[in-house]
């Protein structure tokens, strides 16, 4: 797995692709919390990262989607997945390691923003006036949320050998599970159910680890999702041995 780790990381790094998407996504949410108007920071009239922890989910369907659309598309397209394969390696441990490569590369788009905070935290009024646990947990859910639309990305790739494909498959399926259930709860058909559909979606969890605690079920819910997905890509992966 450590092999495939490190190949996928420098792979990303010696490409154009890792460079882009953290310019991309600083460039984005920079633009919602200093200058677009009724986003940003200075308009808002109080210091804190909503913005960032309110829109940086709907940047990463994008762009987690265009990480991990090559993971397995490009190699099932070139023929190096053969060649991968007859390593003594397991499926599982490809699967992995492109898994973890993803979640690496998404850490170094995350870290650069540690800067927002900084500049937050010196415009409090006090300075320093920030709920830093509050803050702290915003990333954690921002790290659940994201490894978690990496799994289902890795899984799109898996699915089609097109790249393109895969990297509508993804958004799509990031969109359903970050939105639609919340909205179809917001509907308020089924009762004292609507709940129970709500918390069926990534939203529900992130909003709940961004309060600031750490919630064994909303932990346990972004595990299980990604198991699932990991589980689902190795059935897809597999299947080409039947």
């Amino acid at each position: 797995m450590l092999t495939i780790l490190k190949k996928e990381i420098r792979s990303f790094l010696s490409s154009l692709i890792a460079y882009v998407v953290m310019i991309v996504f600083l460039i984005a949410i920079g633009l919602f919390m200093w200058v677009l108007p009724d986003y940003n920071v200075l308009d808002l009239g109080y210091a804190n990262l909503d913005t960032l922890f309110d829109m940086a989910p709907w940047v990463f369907i994008f762009l987690i989607s265009a990480i991990t659309m090559r993971s397995f598309s490009e190699e099932k397209k070139t023929g190096t997945i053969e060649i991968i394969t007859t390593k003594p390696i397991s499926d599982l441990q490809i699967i992995m390691g492109k898994y973890f490569a993803s979640v690496v590369l998404v850490l170094f788009v995350l870290l650069p923003t540690l800067l927002y905070y900084y500049t937050i935290y010196q415009l409090g009024a006090p300075k320093g006036n920030l709920d830093s646990g509050a803050i702290l947990g915003s990333y954690i859910g921002l790290f659940f949320l994201a490894s978690a639309f990496v799994a289902i990305g890795i899984f799109s790739s898996a699915v089609s050998d097109n790249q393109i494909v895969s990297f509508i498959l993804s958004m799509f399926l990031c969109y359903c599970f970050y939105n639609v259930f919340d909205l179809f709860a917001d509907f308020k058909l089924l009762g004292s159910y609507d709940s129970v559909v709500a918390s069926l979606g990534i939203n529900s969890h992130y909003q709940s680890i961004s309060r600031g605690v750490i919630d064994s079920r909303d932990v346990l819910y972004f595990v299980s999702l990604i198991l699932a997905f990991v589980w689902a890509t190795k059935m897809v992966f597999g299947s080409r041995k039947w």
